[in-house]
């Protein structure tokens, strides 16, 4: 039986790049899925995803209008679902620097109302989506998802008897998601100039499907409390910005506030708790409530060393010039040429 039959999942923030992707997957994928619930408080996006999918040939798909910050509204629209992925975030770095508060209310407080409207409804799978920002973080938005990450591995330990299981993913920069670099770059370089904070600076690169896929790997494997980090190769902004605009000048301007050079995912500090599953690391619970030996069994994992860090410096795998050209022509616009 699959993973989703004649089960409903719903997905806050579900008109986001990530939220989008999900819905094409699992419609795609799992045809027989009872429910699926698109959640987020922009009207706009909703009525234009549902013009995407109408009711007659999708009849699955809801659309249902709420914050996380309303947490009746959450229980709400949890009553009768199975899954939840947590999608919902302010995301933007600058914007949280200088919009401390409202960040704070989406991120953290609205982590734990849909943690504690799962609780309060019969949900029995979470997945929340994370970023490498939260890893020893410098900027508002990397500590508020640093917090959630915490709330949400911690869920596990106030559930009682209830059989809910909650985990997160975190992952780098999504190739070509909203207000990433690579659109930016794109839409700037018929100016002739490509303003660079740092040539030098790098970062962790996913796809969109790499993050779908990491999601529906969470809900079918999760046990509780996990963080499941994937294993990605790493690219140069400066390389960026030649596979977009070979002839554009790159006018440096800096770091924008709250940004780091190189992002990490794994501090040295959590490889006392960091597997490696193979196609992930996760970082476990200090004191799981499950047996970490038939943990490791069922899923071939072995501890990392101690010391071990994952950062977008230095990383073994790396994008180049030219397959950063590919995976902008697959994953971003397909009419891209240079």
């Amino acid at each position: 039986m699959h993973l989703l039959h004649n089960k409903s999942l719903l997905i806050t923030g579900g008109t986001g790049s990530l939220g989008k992707a999900l819905t094409k997957h699992i419609l795609a994928t799992y045809p027989e899925i009872k429910r699926l619930i698109i959640f987020s408080r922009d009207e706009q996006k909703q009525y234009q995803m549902a013009q995407e999918y109408p009711a007659d040939l999708y009849p699955q798909i809801r659309f249902f209008i709420g914050d996380v910050r309303d947490k009746e509204r959450l229980v709400r629209a949890f009553k009768g679902v199975h899954y939840v992925v947590h999608a919902a975030a302010m995301k933007h770095v600058p914007i949280a620097e200088h919009n401390p508060d409202e960040c704070v209310k989406t991120n953290i407080h609205g982590a734990q109302n849909v943690i504690d409207a799962c609780l309060d409804t019969q949900v029995e799978r979470v997945v929340a989506l994370s970023t490498d920002k939260a890893c020893a973080p410098i900027n508002l938005y990397g500590a508020t998802k640093l917090a959630s990450d915490k709330l949400f591995v911690a869920a596990n330990n106030i559930k009682g008897e209830n059989p809910i299981r909650f985990s997160v993913v975190r992952y780098g920069n999504v190739m070509g998601s909203n207000g990433s670099v690579i659109p930016f770059f794109i839409q700037r370089r018929s100016e002739g100039v490509l303003p660079v904070t740092d040539v030098n600076m790098t970062r962790f690169n996913i796809s969109l499907q790499g993050g779908v896929d990491m999601v529906i790997h969470a809900l079918k494997h999760a046990w509780g409390g996990e963080i499941f980090i994937p294993k990605i190769p790493s690219y140069r902004i400066g390389d960026v910005a030649e596979a977009v605009g070979p002839a554009c000048e790159i006018r440096v301007v800096g770091i924008r506030p709250g940004e780091k050079v190189h992002e990490e995912m794994i501090t040295p500090s959590d490889s006392f708790f960091t597997y490696d599953l193979g196609q992930y690391y996760t970082i476990l619970p200090a004191e799981p409530r499950w047996n970490l030996q038939e943990f490791l069994e069922t899923f071939e994992g072995t501890k990392v060393r101690d010391g071990f860090a994952y950062n977008s410096r230095d990383n073994s795998e790396w994008e180049t010039v030219e397959s950063l050209r590919r995976l902008i022509k697959q994953h971003v616009d397909s009419t891209f040429t240079v």
